[in-house]
């Protein structure tokens, strides 16, 4: 049974989703799936492939149902992890463990960093820390050259060269960001704009996600478990390539999980990954028997 609750933050009201009761019937901490600029629907398929697990799931301030009243649109991990706290907290049932996806792996960092006694452990799913990178310059300045295509010619535009700029195998060339920009319908994706600059991935909101370095010093000395996880479908990618920079950082392997980015994704998404296997293997990496 699930319900949906909100909670207020400074400058904002978060929209969370309780699966489970709290305490768990099995006495493990609750489950958190956070994840950014993704939101709590994303993570319906994985939820359905964990029944016998208390779950949490919610929506990052100011994205999905989740308000902010601020005036601001960027995405801070620092600010996020405040929340997560928060979040946290209101559940009452002590430490939890966290499974963390992209953005909001960023975010998870920084809570553990910060809240080192608020996680058990936490698996943290490919994030996006470019500046973490041999070739940081480059990568920094693939990502500006693909909010340009967003700014100029509209999502179509901005998500093609999204796609291209994530599967790039390997480092980024010098000059890859004066690379012709990919069509849009070789994706399958509009070319027409609709005129609309807000998207959170593509529009520059999320640069703080991608510019951020986490505190590594505090995180090898916080009593949480950390797992660094990454797809094997992403190898070499460029979220391979971040979380693998991290977990060398934590001086901890990478570790494996099945399908891509969103591998925990259903068909909802058109780019469908693994639920039944990622949940598999995120309970053998949680220690929890199906």
């Amino acid at each position: 049974m699930s319900v949906t609750r909100t909670l207020e933050v400074p400058a904002a009201v978060l929209t969370y989703d309780l699966h489970g009761p709290v305490p768990a019937v099995d006495g493990r901490p609750p489950l958190v799936l956070i994840a950014q600029p993704m939101g709590a629907a994303g993570f319906a398929a994985l939820a359905a492939q964990l029944p016998d697990r208390t779950l949490v799931t919610y929506d990052p301030r100011g994205l999905g149902r989740s308000t902010r009243t601020d005036g601001r649109r960027d995405n801070d991990p620092d600010q996020q992890a405040r929340d997560v706290h928060a979040l946290i907290g209101e559940l009452g049932a002590g430490p939890v463990e966290l499974f963390a996806s992209s953005g909001g792996a960023v975010t998870a960092l920084a809570l553990v960093a910060g809240y080192p006694d608020d996680v058990t452990t936490l698996v943290a799913h490919e994030p996006p820390l470019l500046a973490l990178l041999p070739d940081a310059k480059a990568a920094f300045a693939a990502e500006r050259a693909t909010q340009d295509a967003y700014r100029t010619g509209g999502w179509g535009n901005g998500m093609a060269a999204f796609i291209a700029m994530t599967s790039w195998q390997g480092e980024f060339t010098t000059d890859y960001a004066s690379r012709p920009l990919p069509d849009p319908a070789a994706f399958g994706l509009p070319a027409q704009d609709d005129g609309s600059r807000a998207d959170p991935m593509l529009s520059g909101d999320s640069n703080a996600i991608t510019a951020y370095r986490p505190d590594f010093a505090a995180l090898r000395s916080a009593p949480t478990r950390v797992v660094i996880a990454a797809g094997i479908e992403s190898k070499d990618g460029l979220t391979w390539r971040t979380a693998q920079a991290a977990a060398a950082a934590l001086g901890e392997p990478l570790v494996e999980f099945p399908s891509h980015h969103g591998g925990f994704s259903g068909p909802e998404f058109g780019y469908p990954g693994q639920p039944e296997a990622f949940a598999d293997r995120l309970r053998e990496v949680l220690g929890g028997a199906r």
